[in-house]
């Protein structure tokens, strides 16, 4: 059964729609593949977690997670929106910057920043750095001290709790390749290094256990494990935690069985338990959430064209599309479930299940196993829901493939925001050396 998220809704003549836009329509204009993302969908999930702060009444910011979808046009609604911006690279803050998203609302994530990346993010003013290990805040304290400035820091900690979701995207296992370990001393003698480091301003702790997480006692496990380690900091050196930032990973209904809480569930507990946990704090710090699956994920549908359709005699039909996993990479890396629909018939009823293939050159290119779906005929529109997040971002040019073009639907417009990569694109950066010059080929007498 294919669940319709935000304004999606079957029309009159029987086609999806998406923000009042007609796929059918959309598809004739903008050709398929087609990444659809539904910009009044976007902007309720960024409300409805900042509304939920403010009922709680505690000092909080709300960030976005733009490793989930980045794009221009993304970062200035989350600009418009006033949430911060996570970013995990030069070129997310570049791309942020274009946009003209406010450096002094941007900080900056991942397990190994470059030496050009620290620099390039100290020169555009962004406003702090999530330090990740050992190596980075003796590198980052170098770089700041190089050129006069002092870098504000919050240190990631794996505080060693396993959250039920799939173990590529567990984070806060002590075995992980993010942060200072909790439970093997690691958190502790970074934040005391840190300490000691006249260029870096150490403001707070960052604790993020992993992605698509329903379930909520990880979360309150977590924090109760951490207001432990940040009254030991204060006893031990005085330190009082300005900013907890609690991560991000709230789940998203994929497909059926999936049971997501809402922004406001998600924030409820945490506000609780820090409240709760930390009670015994000088103060309480200031709250910081991370989500990005959350907010686009199911804001985003992925339309295709049906090309071959071949059926193996009693095991299974093969209906093939003009993508797969060169925009949508997750079935393949996480076997990652989705639900899909023929978006031009999607009132016909359906009488057989097929299994949705991609038309990469690999066995595993599976977008969807056994999905029920009316006669598909080639030429049909197959509609993939929930594919706003981490698909635009992954995608590929594998067999040389071009990415396919995004659009902002809303209150019946569609606004292009990322072209479809063209022939030209996937050789624009190619060179071929002198020694391989095209010769006239000929006997030599």
């Amino acid at each position: 059964m294919y669940f319709l998220h935000g304004s999606s809704r079957i029309n009159e003549r029987g086609h999806l729609e998406i923000g009042g836009c007609d796929t059918t329509e959309l598809a004739k204009q903008y050709g398929t593949p087609l990444y659809i993302m539904d910009e009044a969908y976007i902007r309720q999930k960024m409300r409805s977690y900042v509304q939920a702060f403010q009922k709680e009444r505690l000092a909080f910011r709300v960030a976005y997670a733009s490793k989930a979808f980045s794009t221009m046009a993304m970062c200035r609604i989350a600009d418009e929106e006033g949430l911060m911006l996570d970013v995990v690279s030069e070129g997310e803050i570049y791309t942020a910057l274009e946009a003209g998203f406010p450096a002094e609302r941007i900080y900056f994530h991942g397990n190994n920043k470059t030496p050009q990346e620290l620099e390039f993010a100290l020169d555009k003013g962004i406003y702090l750095f999530v330090v990740d290990n050992f190596d980075e805040l003796h590198l980052l304290q170098h770089l700041s001290k190089e050129k006069g400035k002092t870098a504000r820091v919050i240190l990631r900690v794996t505080p060693g709790v396993e959250a039920h979701t799939h173990e590529y995207i567990q984070t806060g296992k002590e075995d992980s390749k993010f942060g200072f370990g909790l439970e093997s001393g690691q958190a502790l003698e970074g934040v005391r290094q840190a300490l000691n480091c006249d260029h870096l301003e150490l403001l707070g702790f960052h604790c993020h256990i992993g992605s698509q997480i329903f379930e909520t006692e990880a979360f309150e496990l977590t924090i109760s494990k951490m207001s432990k380690f940040f009254q030991t900091c204060y006893e031990r050196w005085g330190m009082i935690t300005r900013i907890f930032n609690t991560g991000g990973g709230f789940g998203i209904r994929y497909e059926q069985g999936d049971t997501p809480k809402e922004p406001a569930e998600y924030v409820a507990v945490i506000a609780q338990a820090v409240r709760e946990s930390m009670k015994d704090l000088p103060c309480l710090p200031e709250i910081w959430i991370e989500p990005g699956r959350s907010i686009v994920g199911e804001a985003g549908t992925t339309l295709y064209t049906v090309g071959t359709v071949k059926d193996v005699p009693n095991i299974r039909k093969y209906v093939a599309v003009d993508g797969g996993m060169t925009d949508n990479i997750r079935p393949a890396l996480y076997q990652a479930k989705y639900e899909a629909i023929l978006a031009n018939r999607a009132n016909e009823a359906s009488s057989e299940v097929v299994t949705i293939a991609g038309k990469a050159c690999e066995e595993g290119d599976i977008l969807v196993w056994d999905v029920a779906l009316p006669p598909v005929k080639q030429g049909d529109l197959l509609a993939i829901s929930c594919t706003g997040a981490y698909n635009y971002s992954m995608a590929s040019n594998y067999n040389r493939v071009r990415r396919p073009a995004v659009v902002f639907v809303q209150n019946g417009q569609a606004d292009l925001v990322v072209e479809r990569e063209s022939l030209a694109d996937l050789v624009s950066h190619d060179r071929i050396p002198a020694r391989l010059a095209k010769k006239k080929v000929g006997l030599t007498i």
